[in-house]
């Protein structure tokens, strides 16, 4: 009797690849920049978020869609500083976001008026590497508390991501940290890469992520008004429910 082998794995990817593919065309055809955040835990990039929605919330039109394995913190974290909507996605012990979930959260989004959506994926250098969300990008948040070899020892991420946040740069006269080696180290994986030095936590160096942000919205869509804004909240967890 011949044994046949069925790779789940293969199959998975590929509905999820196609998923991403058609979540970049809704995305592209509305002008939306999306930017899907990765890091280890503890990077600082809901800190980093909350920065952003706040400096930038009258300037852009801006939702998030974050996840988390078990709560819904982060999300309630970024409502805070934000008039749009912000989903959470809880994975249910999943390391990762994928297109499906994804997806799911568009639907309670307006697109037409978004000039930037944000994915803040799970905190995990590992598996977010592989699952295409439909995103503009990748961006790795990468703290100077990590050591400068990060991009070394998870260099998958690296070549995925086109940008690097370098965080919490407050606490460089604190740790043995090489801001030009970690550089190298990254460039060594993806010469394509640019970076941000930034701490979230004080505010250096955010405006030339700001300016970033506004640079690559430009022409989309009409600067939002004070006016537009709505009340902050943050969207009833999604639980996730995917092939594994």
């Amino acid at each position: 009797m011949s044994v046949r082998r069925i790779d789940v794995r293969e199959r998975v990817m590929e509905r999820n690849d196609a998923m991403a593919r058609a979540v970049r065309d809704r995305l592209e055809a509305r002008g939306v920049l999306a930017l899907n955040l990765v890091s280890s835990p503890g990077s600082g990039k809901t800190l980093l978020l909350e920065r952003t929605l706040r400096d930038l919330g009258d300037e852009l039109q801006m939702a998030v869609i974050t996840g988390d394995v078990q709560t819904q913190n982060d999300a309630d974290r970024i409502a805070q500083w934000t008039g749009d909507l912000v989903q959470a996605v809880v994975t249910g012990g999943a390391c990762h976001l994928d297109a499906r979930q994804v997806t799911d959260a568009l639907g309670a989004i307006d697109l037409d008026a978004l000039h930037v959506l944000f994915i803040e994926n799970v905190g995990n250098l590992v598996c977010p590497a592989s699952w295409d969300l439909g995103e503009t990008a990748k961006v790795v948040v990468f703290s100077v508390t990590e050591g400068e070899d990060k991009p070394l020892k998870y260099p998958k991420m690296f070549q995925q991501a086109r940008f690097v946040v370098v965080n919490k740069t407050d606490l460089l006269p604190y740790v043995p940290f090489d801001v030009e080696k970690a550089k190298a180290f990254a460039l060594e994986v993806n010469p394509e890469l640019e970076f941000f030095l930034t701490s979230a936590l004080t505010g250096h160096g955010l405006e030339g992520w700001y300016d970033f942000l506004r640079a690559r919205t430009r022409g989309s869509r009409p600067a939002r008004s004070e006016a537009g804004r709505g009340r902050a909240r943050a969207g009833r967890p999604a639980a996730a429910t995917a092939d594994r």
